[in-house]
């Protein structure tokens, strides 16, 4: 089984100026970088707080959780059989591999890691 790391947690919002504005004037957390008005990653210490609208969000409207796995199918694939489901994937996208899934009660979780196959 491949290790996991907790990196992300994806929130959703219809503002993204707004929401930016709140996390960085009312809590003080640092913009890491912006994607034009749909996706903005916070610093937040040993997480990432990532603010997406629904053109980027894996689940519109959920807190999702993202979990960096060195075998992105492998963590799908346990989920699956252990009572979750798969949204989207396994799947590349520029950059690295990708699954969303949610957990056996319906909680969001994107795998992502090294692309594959």
């Amino acid at each position: 089984m491949s290790e996991y790391d907790v990196r992300m947690v994806v929130l959703s919002t219809d503002d993204l100026d707004e929401s930016i504005r709140f996390y960085t004037e009312t809590l003080g957390m640092p913009l890491k970088f912006r994607d034009g008005a749909h996706f903005a990653a916070l610093d937040g210490g040993s997480v990432t707080i990532a603010l997406a609208t629904a053109v980027d969000h894996p689940m519109p409207g959920r807190v999702v959780i993202g979990i960096k796995t060195t075998d992105v199918d492998a963590a799908a694939q346990a989920v699956e059989a252990n009572g979750g489901g798969v949204v989207k994937g396994p799947y590349n996208d520029a950059h690295e591999r990708r699954a969303v899934v949610y957990d056996h009660k319906g909680n969001g979780l994107v795998f992502y890691g090294p692309l594959g196959r």
